[in-house]
């Protein structure tokens, strides 16, 4: 008689387990692998600063945050999770985009070099929607500067980007990379403007 009651316990107990088993997390990056290591642009004669993002609260978390429908509804995706804080996700591609696209460097947290040209990056972003299997959508404002001159001497842009999105969060994160990176495309002209010309006008971006 033990023996059929410890077989018994034995499956309820992997019963259990089972049932309180959750689904593994996955991890996205904004970092994109395929930049590549050389240069897309002739080299600048500046180098970057590239400033904190700012972005709505409700955006900024650790959990992936994606649009259901057209109705103002959200869902926080536990199980599908950034690696770094978002804010901080947007800054580091947004960076290692210029840095590629521009071919200079981000001195954010360094000394300046004294005798090269500084150029300050600040994006505030006000959207950044995503639609799983249909779309993601970036609006933002920017401004770039000379980081030695003070004043209002800076352009103040803003633009509205879209990438498709196919089916699945891995393809998602995919094209809010490639958000980002059209995003960097139309920064970069605008610094290599304003670089050369105080009397600078931002450059108008494309939807994509």
């Amino acid at each position: 008689m033990i023996r059929p009651i410890c077989i018994s316990l034995l499956v309820l107990t992997l019963g259990i387990a089972a049932c309180t088993t959750s689904a593994p997390v996955r991890h996205y990056t904004l970092l994109n692998p395929k930049i590549d290591v050389q240069s897309q642009g002739e080299p600048s004669r500046f180098v970057l600063e590239v400033l904190p993002v700012s972005l709505p609260e409700y955006l900024n978390q650790p959990q992936l945050v994606v649009r259901q429908d057209d109705n103002g509804m959200l869902s926080v995706l536990d199980d599908e999770r950034w690696l770094g804080p978002l804010d901080e996700e947007i800054r580091n591609a947004l960076s290692a985009q210029l840095a590629n696209r521009l071919g200079t460097q981000d001195v954010a947290g360094l000394s300046w070099p004294s005798d090269v040209q500084v150029i300050k990056v600040k994006l505030q972003v006000r959207r950044f929607d995503a639609w799983p299997g249909k779309l993601v959508q970036l609006e933002a404002g920017w401004t770039v500067g000379d980081a030695r001159e003070t004043g209002d001497a800076k352009l103040v842009c803003h633009g509205r980007f879209e990438e498709p999105a196919a089916a699945g969060y891995p393809e998602l994160v995919q094209a809010q990379q490639r958000v980002i990176a059209a995003l960097a495309q139309q920064i970069a002209q605008d610094a290599r403007t304003r670089s050369v010309s105080h009397q600078s006008k931002c450059e108008r971006p494309q939807v994509s």
